[in-house]
């Protein structure tokens, strides 16, 4: 197992230093030295937009498999940031028409959200209520908020005590429309935009689709796009 923690600046003087104690027959050293250090700066590249400080540990691939020719690493799961336990693809040979598997863990020490003080359920979070801790993001629960954005003006469902990582299921967005509320309801497309009156039939928060009906009795499904406003796209 290779495992490097490094600031982009150390990288390269830290892959040849740890490289030389990767334990593989002579023959294929510099063919999977080559595909390591290939697998490591991708996996730097792809998870360096959480932070600067990575942790990458990398298990070496067998020795019996043959050498890997022009390595190519991609994800598994194209579009994740990788972190945590992860596997990684890379493709060999010109045509790239060999694949072969490795495993990884990637952590990144980084910033992340905590309460300031104590918040009960159905209170507000504010700007204020929030303060960053520093430490392995990698290490934090399932589903944990990174950014302040994503909670500031949502309501909390549990208590929450300060300091501990705080989870997407904590928050539930407030309602900008009410069951039976009377509302504007916006009709767009091409070229047009009509306003008209009607009753939301059910509550919702920012960007539910929601049903609601026009004075006229007719129903739709619209968007929540403000408080008290609805959108229906053409």
């Amino acid at each position: 197992m290779l495992a490097v923690r490094s600031a982009p600046h150390l990288l390269p003087m830290l892959w040849l230093a740890l490289a030389s104690l990767l334990a593989v027959p002579a023959g294929h050293a510099a063919d999977d030295d080559a595909m390591l250090e290939a697998v490591h700066a991708f996996l730097h590249r792809e998870a360096q937009v959480l932070g600067d400080e990575l942790i990458i540990e990398l298990r070496p691939p067998s020795a019996r498999l043959p050498a890997c020719e022009s390595p190519a690493p991609f994800l598994t799961r194209p579009g994740d940031v990788p972190l945590g336990r992860i596997s990684v693809g890379v493709r060999c040979g010109s045509e790239g028409r060999q694949v072969r598997y490795l495993q990884a863990d990637v952590g990144v020490i980084g910033d992340y959200p905590v309460l300031a003080r104590s918040l009960q359920p159905g209170e507000t979070v504010r700007r204020d209520d929030l303060m960053m801790q520093q430490g392995n993001l990698a290490e934090l629960p399932n589903r944990s908020v990174i950014d302040i954005e994503n909670i500031v003006g949502q309501a909390a469902t549990r208590a929450i005590e300060p300091g501990q990582p705080l989870q997407e299921h904590f928050f539930r967005s407030l309602p900008l429309v009410e069951r039976n509320q009377r509302v504007v309801i916006e009709a767009r497309g091409q070229g047009f935009r009509i306003e008209r009156e009607g009753q939301a039939l059910e509550p919702g928060a920012l960007g539910d689709r929601i049903r609601a009906r026009f004075d006229s009795r007719e129903m739709v499904t619209a968007r929540v796009v403000g408080d008290g406003r609805l959108a229906v796209d053409f």
